[in-house]
């Protein structure tokens, strides 16, 4: 079985009008989000493999936050895969991307955007917790995180609808 975590950066900034979509931060709001999120995933030991995270400015933020979180409650370091590619990525090239990793990880964290998190989790979600998915389905806020189960050997053998939801935690649900 393989576990994949789909982590949609916390609530950006639209405050200075001269950044681009791509250099927008994070705002207040999604400061506080991050780090919550990153303790929440310490503590339940929510740990990935590997890290995958879009290039993306309020991308990096979250994961710098949910990072610093993790790191001291772990006592050891993380590091993320910055890809370009993940940014305006539709969820067919993400689950192109999920297909090419190593079997030897066993799960993998994607911290990325909307539409596409909230796609890629409905899509992959063939059941699960019923209360999760329902709550998925309604929105995918930002900073949210869907924890889904692979019932499978090998990253090329994911399927859509074939995943168990286990999880989706919301900020408001940690607190925030």
């Amino acid at each position: 079985m393989k576990t994949l975590y789909l982590l949609r950066h916390a609530k950006s900034s639209w405050k200075d009008e001269s950044l681009t979509d791509f250099q927008r931060p994070l705002a207040p709001r999604g400061k506080r989000a991050a780090p919550a999120m990153g303790a929440f995933m310490a503590r339940e030991g929510h740990v990935p493999d590997r890290i995958l995270c879009s290039a993306a400015r309020r991308a990096l933020d979250t994961w710098d936050l949910v990072e610093e979180e993790m790191e001291e409650a772990l006592g050891r370091e993380l590091t993320a895969e910055i890809r370009e590619d993940l940014y305006h990525a539709s969820p067919e090239s993400l689950l192109a991307i999920l297909r090419d990793l190593p079997d030897s990880l066993t799960s993998v964290l994607m911290v990325g955007h909307n539409p596409t998190m909230e796609d890629l989790a409905s899509a992959l979600a063939g059941g699960g917790d019923e209360e999760a998915l329902a709550t998925m389905h309604r929105k995918y806020p930002t900073g949210a995180l869907a924890i889904l189960h692979l019932p499978v050997d090998r990253w090329g053998e994911i399927r859509q609808g074939r995943a168990h939801l286990h999880a989706f935690v919301r900020p408001r649900d940690l607190g925030d």
